[in-house]
């Protein structure tokens, strides 16, 4: 069988996760696949519950981390290399920017037959200066001569990587979406609706606006506070605002919602009612898209944001801003609202929509039941990944039927 490395710099809550422990788990036995992970930053909410769920066993190397450390990238580089040159995968399959530069330059210098890197999102826009985004630009494209493969997430990611950045041509990017387990997002909401809110006082009739993601600069949280207000201003239904997630941006964040006259908690330390509340980390995300009514991102920049993904599963309404992959998951006026990026405006407006209208809150949440199902499951997620990596180590001239030239130890402690 085909042997891959697949390599993710830090498992934290979130799509790429997601995507690497599934991608880990549900190839096999088809594939044989060692997974290697980085580590995470202090504010970060690790995903252990995925590999425990999935009953896997990572290799880690701790060196990898999100920031730029000339000495911990050399040696996470030196020990990719080793777990190479040992594990002699036949795809070496890298996710997101960190790992991405690292691991393909590890298996460019082993000549692995198909080196394959996905664009979970990118380091291109609302990151960084224009100094650095120009040199990760350049990296990039460096990167992309020594891929057999590049894999996009999203058609407007696809656009965005060949066309707006140039990072190679459009034939060498091939568009496959994540795949998540939508199932369990549409079963027991009633009783999953009925714990969330006991869980974080609110009460049957409240009208919950939640956004769910990490508390940092590129999620535009700032945004959320701006257009809360205006919605509070204009409305006397019980509306609540709920922030599913944290980081480092929360003390601005709190601050914002102290500026605009909002009373808000953050829950784990203060746990009462309040109009805003922060819930910090979840990992149970059927049950906190149960408890809410409508869900919200309000970014700068994404690749295909999940939380919408999950809130359509679970027949909720989303308001968004159009960034990224989100008109790719997201049908305007039909699923949900799609507003100008910074509008806080045109956001509040977009949500008292919903907040005002029950019906199209049902309307919306139904229309968008179906779509995720079909688009973003794993099971697909699988199917397309299999058959893309089959096709890749033909053009590598891999003959994948040989047998393994060693036997791979089930105790992934030797690497």
């Amino acid at each position: 069988m085909p042997r891959v490395l697949r390599i993710h710099n830090r498992l934290i809550i979130g799509g790429p996760a997601i995507n690497v422990t599934y991608l880990t788990k549900y190839m096999a036995p088809e594939f044989e696949t060692m997974l290697v992970i980085g580590d995470k930053d202090s504010h970060e909410q690790d995903a252990d519950h995925l590999i425990t769920n999935l009953g896997l066993n990572p290799v880690v190397v701790p060196e990898m981390k999100r920031d730029i450390s000339p000495l911990n990238d050399g040696y996470a580089y030196q020990k990719i290399k080793k777990l190479i040159e040992k594990f002699r995968p036949d795809i070496v399959h890298t996710h997101a920017a960190k790992s991405g530069v690292i691991g393909r330059l590890a298996a460019d210098a082993c000549k692995v037959p198909v080196v394959v890197h996905t664009f979970h999102g990118h380091v291109f826009h609302s990151y960084f200066s224009k100094f650095k985004t120009n040199t990760f630009i350049q990296i990039e494209r460096y990167l992309a001569r020594r891929s057999t493969g590049i894999i996009a997430i999203s058609e407007t990611q696809k656009h965005e990587l060949a066309n707006v950045y140039h990072i190679c041509d459009e034939k060498k990017i091939k568009i496959i979406p994540l795949g998540l387990d939508l199932d369990k997002f549409q079963v027991q909401q009633d009783a999953k609706r009925s714990e969330f809110r006991k869980q974080f006082d609110l009460k049957s009739d409240d009208i919950a606006i939640g956004i769910i993601g990490r508390v940092v600069p590129v999620k535009n949280h700032s945004l959320f506070v701006a257009a809360a207000k205006k919605v509070l201003d204009q409305t006397s239904l019980p509306v609540k605002f709920v922030i599913v997630g944290d980081g480092d941006m929360r003390p601005q964040m709190e601050a914002e919602f102290a500026a605009a006259g909002i009373d808000y908690t953050y829950y784990p330390v203060d746990p009462r009612e309040a109009t805003a509340l922060c819930t910090s980390w979840q990992t149970e995300m059927d049950y906190v898209l149960s408890g809410l009514d409508i869900v919200a991102l309000t970014s700068h920049n994404e690749g295909t944001p999940v939380s919408l993904i999950e809130a359509q599963a679970a027949a909720k309404p989303v308001v968004s801003t159009n960034v990224g992959g989100v008109k790719d998951v997201v049908t305007d006026n039909q699923t949900g609202y799609i507003t100008d990026p910074g509008d806080a405006d045109t956001f509040a407006e977009a949500l008292l929509k919903l907040i005002n209208n029950p019906d199209k809150r049902n309307y919306f949440g139904q229309l968008g039941r179906t779509f995720p199902q079909t688009h973003y499951s794993y099971q697909r997620l699988v199917k397309d990944m299999s058959a893309y990596y089959y096709d890749q180590l033909a053009m590598a001239g891999v003959d994948y039927r040989k047998p393994p030239i060693r036997p791979v130890s089930p105790n992934l402690e030797e690497y």
